[in-house]
């Protein structure tokens, strides 16, 4: 049986000028043919990356004789065929339709938006009210809009569990990598052209994919979304509140209250604090942390919940450990907000912004106390060795963090700006891979001995969280609607960052006098005029390209501590941490960037 290629193969070259549809409808036919023959003697129980799809398309057509112009076509088309029966088996209440707007009649279309996407309303103008009609009349759930990032939160929200897309090669394949990393069963009918406007599909194949139904297949592919699902449960109102019970208050009857927005007089002060912090602990994000914890956990148990929800065993003091990751790092993002003054997190005002400064240090300091507490009360479960294990790990991260953040403090607040970019990873070192280190271990940890893995863990964990950071610092120029609002908030706030640092040691004479009078809040302009400038000196220095080359080389390191892990199911998981954590499909084209960027729905991440 044919296996696709290792789950961390290298990142596939750009396939921006292979994404042609054959215009012609036998060549489409032809194409999809091959494909289900092609796909036959895949191995369907092994993830199926993006970089193993792309090489399955290359063969393909190459030995169809076929151009690699249609390669995105094809990709597909493989793809399709992979996870067809898988799909088929899912009942049709369960999946999701996904339609794109463009799709729908240019001229005189009635429907509205909403903060999901389109409104449709079945007027039969087009093809979307058509499929539309079909899916619901099936059970499907439907939503017209564009991406996958507000898909795969509907799927880790428990809602659905596969998808049926409609959408243009170029949407595809932005979503192909975390379509596919996610383990979600997923088929699409790419769109004919990629104009946006009025464009068209194969419609007896789309309605085909619509009615696919068939028996349970006999291989399932491996799956993370189980795992994703039980990591974001953990902060629903019910589960939560199980996990850590209130002390001071009943429970909300909704998920994420604003206490505020009950009324001073329904919620003494305690009440009301503790209001504060529980809201705050449910906020969004991507929870990826306590994530680790219970993908670890589950992969040296043998990595059955990768395979069925009914595989997912978890016990309560498993969660509450992964819920205390999660605790330390709300609190560390209440400090850091305030440290750093930011304006917005996870789309709104940041929690100093909306209750004052010192509340909001002490919601910080009370989640601290409360993750401690999570783990040290379950040490007569998971062992007293067990619990002080992980309470040291967490210690020490928490020392490191405060360590980084610190350096990070006083540089700003200095006078002289210099700084190397090996003083900026080292800083990045201390602030973000601890709690990557700290998740990882307490995972592992909690499903016995870690001696083994110690070294590991550190040396990963390290460099995914370099890593991170550094792509934290290319998405500041973008902007960024699960966290910052504001664009180029980086250098508005005087941080010390990998960018500056490596522009610093490239610039010279008049450029670099420039820049590091911009760093020490010198420069006359006013600060929202400086960031074209900074923009214009970054590029000139290459800094863009030199730190996305840095991302690379720092993936690569952490791929080959992975390559070395036994046994497989948690080698697996560490290729899908450095897949995932540093997803950054294509290279950032910084333009100069707004002083705000657009508050509508971003599309989700997992």
């Amino acid at each position: 049986m044919a296996e696709p290629p290792v789950a961390n193969a290298k990142k596939p070259n750009p396939t921006a000028h292979l994404k042609t549809v054959p215009q012609e409808r036998e060549m489409r036919d032809r194409i999809r043919a091959e494909a289900f023959q092609f796909a036959k003697s895949i191995d369907r129980s092994k993830q199926l990356t993006k970089p193993a799809l792309q090489q399955l398309g290359e063969n393909l057509l190459r030995e169809t004789g076929l151009d690699q112009q249609y390669l995105g076509f094809a990709m597909v088309a493989i793809s399709n065929e992979f996870w067809r029966d898988q799909v088929s088996a899912i009942d049709f209440k369960r999946r999701l339709l996904l339609l794109p707007h463009c799709l729908k009649n240019a001229e005189g279309c009635p429907a509205d938006y909403d903060e999901f996407g389109l409104d449709c309303r079945k007027c039969g103008a087009c093809e979307v009210a058509d499929f539309k009609t079909k899916a619901e009349d099936l059970g499907y759930k439907v939503l017209v809009s564009e991406g996958t990032p507000i898909v795969l939160k509907i799927i880790v929200s428990g809602h659905v569990d596969a998808i049926v897309g409609v959408a243009c090669l170029n949407v595809l394949e932005k979503a192909i990598d975390k379509i596919l990393l996610a383990g979600i069963p997923c088929v699409a009918a790419p769109l004919l052209s990629s104009n946006c406007r009025s464009t068209s599909v194969d419609n007896d194949w789309v309605f085909d994919l619509i009615g696919l139904k068939t028996a349970p297949p006999e291989r399932v592919t491996k799956t993370y979304v189980h795992l994703m699902r039980a990591s974001n449960q953990m902060f629903e109102v019910a589960e939560l509140n199980k996990l850590a019970p209130r002390q001071r208050a009943k429970p909300p009857l909704t998920p994420n209250p604003s206490p505020r927005g009950r009324g001073e007089s329904e919620l003494d002060p305690l009440q009301q604090h503790e209001a504060i912090a529980y809201d705050w602990l449910m906020q969004g994000g991507k929870r990826s942390r306590p994530f680790i914890t219970l993908a670890a956990y589950d992969a040296l148990k043998g990595g059955k919940g990768t395979l069925s929800a009914d595989g997912v065993d978890l016990s309560d003091p498993v969660k509450r450990a992964a819920l205390a990751i999660e605790t330390f790092h709300k609190a560390s993002l209440v400090h850091d907000d305030i440290e750093d003054d930011d304006s917005y997190r996870y789309g709104q005002a940041t929690l100093h912004r909306q209750y004052g400064i010192g509340t909001a240090i002490n919601v910080g300091d009370y989640l601290i106390g409360l993750g401690y507490r999570l783990v040290s009360r379950e040490r007569k479960v998971i062992g007293s060795d067990a619990a002080a294990d992980i309470l040291d790990k967490l210690a020490d991260a928490h020392l490191k963090l405060s360590e980084g953040q610190g350096a990070e403090l006083l540089w700003r607040d200095a006078k002289d700006k210099q700084i190397t970019a090996l003083d900026a990873m080292k800083i990045y070192a201390l602030k973000t891979s601890p709690a990557f280190e700290a998740a990882l271990y307490s995972g592992i940890r909690l499903a016995g001995p870690v001696e083994a893995y110690e070294k590991m863990i550190t040396d990963f964990s390290r460099h995914l969280g370099v890593a991170f950071q550094i792509l934290n610092d290319l998405k500041d120029w973008q902007g960024d609607s699960d966290n910052k609002l504001v664009a180029g908030q980086d250098v508005l706030s005087g941080r010390p960052t990998l960018l500056l640092a490596l522009a610093l040691e490239t610039l010279t004479g008049g450029d670099r006098e420039e820049l590091l009078t911009i760093a020490q809040g010198e420069h006359p302009r006013q600060s929202q005029n400086l960031l074209p400038r900074v923009k214009q000196l970054f590029t000139k220095a290459d800094i863009f390209e030199k730190a996305e080359k840095l991302v690379e080389k720092y993936r690569a390191r952490t791929e080959a501590i992975a390559d070395a892990v036994e046994p497989t199911e948690l080698r697996e998981l560490l290729y899908y941490l450095v897949d995932t954590v540093l997803d950054h499909p294509e290279p950032a084209e910084v333009e100069a960037p707004p002083q705000f960027v657009s508050l509508t729905l971003p599309l989700v991440q997992v």
